[in-house]
């Protein structure tokens, strides 16, 4: 990953070099090595059987290994301790032989926060609530924890969220409540935002809220670097998938647009009711405006439908890759498809007067392909990296991997009771760093990933 930098009107000073900012974030696809080479012909088949775990955490495949870097109520350095319910994360590199991972937690007003709050965005009852993230600095040679500490308070359920090619975290609140809503007693303000995190932030950052992404049930995000357009996901069985056009690429808080996707002949990806949307057939993008994006009744959804928006089973996950040069956006669609057991949607930006392109890349139909798929990565590999988030009365959630071909395979197995989440890949692609979501755990996986 390419070093920090806060002047953001360096932003896209050419194409190349944003794209070079994707690829060190992790999201490189179609690596040169006789491995990747091989996957990409459709020669490979998983890692092997997944090994049980003395420890009773996370069985993997021969040859890998994990160490947990960080625990629920571990003392951080600012007096507070690792709060509970880790979610979406990004990692950062900060230079200097430094990583950083920025970390959500979907805390609700009635959950602990791991200590007081000193400074935030929104209160109940005169207290700030306990969402927001946590920052996780590392060596990035050893991965041992450096420094760890609140870096955003005062906000409600941040489920996932984004990286961006500038350096900071998008983490999104899953929650548009407030004061006489729904679930909003006590509460002091409109919450259901996206704020953004500078990985390089070594506290509490100041929080402002970006209204003009939307106020809606938010999930993840992901950004274009070659246009700066942020794309965006919804947790609703209803949802649609958004994207925001910014004035200024880079800057947020000064206003943009906010779009919905509209797909020419298919109104309803979700394939509930029949096929509509077969796997790899490519349908044709618009987008439609909307208005009164801070969406009080928090129906922006239905008002999108409403102008032709496509419906989206529960959108989830997304993450940004580059193949052969060219952005794709996947989005991970929790309870989509004919068996209700997931779908991932593969968005091809249009370049050079070219439509946008949206095609399904990949369907479950059984559970030991995978079931409720939430967060996703691009390994430099260009495999996809999924985590599961099903909820059942043994909870059996896995990391799946998806070759470019679209045929799953087996990462890990948790063991816990309890969901995976926030998985990204290090700088130099050798590590994968998830969640483990309550209570909270957040570890780093090493072992012979295909490159």
């Amino acid at each position: 990953m390419t070093m920090i930098t806060q002047d953001r009107r360096r932003f896209l000073g050419a194409t190349a070099t944003a794209f070079a900012a994707l690829a060190a974030s992790g999201c490189m696809t179609n690596g040169g090595s006789p491995a990747a080479r091989g996957a990409t012909r459709g020669s490979f088949a998983g890692y092997g059987a997944l090994k049980p775990d003395p420890a009773g955490l996370l069985d993997l495949p021969e040859g890998f290994s994990y160490r947990v870097l960080s625990r629920l109520g571990d003392a951080m350095d600012d007096g507070g301790t690792v709060p509970d319910r880790a979610d979406g994360m990004g990692c950062f590199d900060l230079g200097n032989g430094e990583i950083a991972l920025v970390r959500n937690h979907e805390l609700q007003p009635t959950h602990g926060a791991g200590g007081p709050i000193a400074k935030g965005f929104g209160k109940r009852n005169g207290v700030f609530v306990p969402g927001g993230t946590t920052t996780i600095v590392l060596d990035a040679a050893s991965l041992k924890v450096k420094r760890q500490f609140r870096s955003l308070g005062g906000t409600i359920r941040n489920c996932s969220g984004g990286v961006t090619p500038w350096g900071t975290w998008l983490t999104c609140e899953e929650a548009p409540t407030g004061p006489g809503q729904r679930y909003g007693d006590g509460l002091e303000k409109n919450h259901g935002w996206v704020f953004e995190v500078p990985a390089s932030a070594r506290g509490l950052v100041d929080p402002v809220p970006l209204t003009a992404m939307g106020r809606f049930n938010h999930e993840a995000a992901c950004v274009d670097p070659a246009t700066g357009i942020v794309y965006q996901t919804e947790d609703r069985d209803d949802s649609v998938l958004y994207r925001f056009i910014p004035k200024v690429p880079g800057k947020m808080a000064e206003g943009g647009r906010l779009q919905a996707m509209v797909i020419e002949g298919l109104a309803d990806t979700r394939n509930w009711n029949s096929p509509a949307m077969p796997v790899g057939k490519p349908f044709r993008v618009s987008w439609v405006d909307l208005d009164d994006v801070e969406a009080p009744k928090d129906d922006l959804r239905q008002r999108a439908v409403a102008k032709g928006a496509a419906l989206v089973a529960r959108g989830e996950g997304l993450h940004m890759g580059v193949k052969r040069g060219k952005a794709e956006v996947f989005a991970c669609c929790t309870s989509g498809g004919a068996k209700q057991l997931g779908q991932i949607l593969k968005l091809t930006p249009g370049n050079a007067g070219k439509p946008d392109m949206v095609e399904l890349f990949f369907e479950s139909e059984s559970t030991a392909q995978f079931n409720y798929g939430d967060n996703l990565t691009v390994a430099p590999s260009g495999h996809l990296i999924v985590c599961e988030d099903q909820y059942t009365d043994v909870v059996d959630n896995h990391i799946r991997g998806i070759t470019p071909e679209g045929r799953a395979y087996d990462v890990a197995r948790l063991k816990a009771q309890t969901e995976l989440a926030g998985g990204c890949f290090s700088p130099d692609g050798k590590v994968l760093f998830v969640n483990i979501y309550a209570p909270t755990a957040t570890v780093a996986i090493t072992g012979p990933w295909v490159a």
